[in-house]
Formats: structure tokens, C-alpha cells, sequence
């Protein structure tokens, strides 16, 4: 496994399970300096984190400070880079924006989990919570495939 110096989380708006994944995974210990970044694929204008999302990382001690949306650019995506998309028709946009050279999975792929981690966005606070519990248990698997390439 080869150790990467930057891990994208990439969704829709970039607004949601995006920077409540990167928050997650700033929050583990990873062995080696890794960037870690969220962006969205249709980002108009700089957006904050989802109210709910955020509510739910301060819930469980995590805190990103001042988070605005960013749209994915090339740039992101160049050097040693892991892009982790939260679903299929995302990796595929990716792909088919940003093909030369870039290491673009699902975040369940990655890690070996089944099922894509599903988007919040719109539903109750619980909906929040248990998506947390989603990506908390596919990052930890995440950090361990990371900690093993150093």
C-alpha cells in the first residue's frame, strides 16, 4: 500500500459528510504529515458546514473552525493523492473530470465496506448521527490502511 500525502473527501456540495468525514479522520492518529481536505463537486459559492452535521461532530468533540465549501479543482486532485468519494455517481464525475493519474474510490470500496454511506442531508438529527456512526466506523478502517503503507 503506498502511503498518500493527501486524502480529499469529495460529495455533492461539500457542505455535509465531506468535512464531517475529514473532521473525523483529523481527529484519529495518522502516522505521517496527510493533507486532509473536503470539497464538493457543485459548488456555487463558499458554503458552511450543514448546522446538523456540524452539531453532531461538536456532539462527539470534533470542531472545524470557520469550514467553507470549496469546489473540487484539479489541483486537489494532483500529486500523491487519495480521493475518497461518498458514493459511486460521485467517483464516476470525478473520473471523468480528473482522470490522469488519480487514485479515486468510494469511501466503503476503499475500506471494504458494503454499503456507500448514506447522505443526511435533509432528513432529522438522527439521520445526522448515524451517519457519523457510518463514516466514524469506515475512517477507522481508513486510518488503519493509511498507518500500515507508512
Amino acid at each position: 500500500m503506498k502511503l498518500y500525502d493527501r486524502v480529499v473527501f469529495v460529495g455533492r456540495s461539500g457542505s455535509c459528510r465531506e468535512p464531517m468525514a475529514a473532521g473525523i479522520l483529523q481527529d484519529m492518529l495518522l502516522k505521517g504529515d496527510i493533507e486532509v481536505l473536503a470539497r464538493g463537486l457543485v459548488v456555487a459559492f463558499p458554503e458552511p458546514m450543514n448546522q446538523k452535521a456540524e452539531a453532531v461532530l461538536i456532539s462527539n468533540g470534533i470542531s472545524i473552525q470557520g469550514f467553507k465549501s470549496v469546489q473540487l479543482s484539479q489541483e486537489d486532485v494532483e500529486g500523491n493523492t487519495l480521493v475518497l468519494t461518498m458514493d459511486s455517481g460521485q467517483k464516476e464525475k470525478v473520473l471523468s473530470r480528473f482522470s490522469k493519474g488519480t487514485d479515486v474510490y468510494t469511501l466503503n470500496e476503499f475500506v471494504g465496506d458494503e454499503l456507500e454511506i448514506v447522505d443526511p442531508y435533509g432528513g432529522a438529527l438522527p439521520a445526522y448521527g448515524l451517519c457519523y456512526e457510518m463514516l466514524r466506523k469506515s475512517i477507522k478502517k481508513l486510518v488503519k490502511i493509511l498507518n500500515e503503507g507508512e
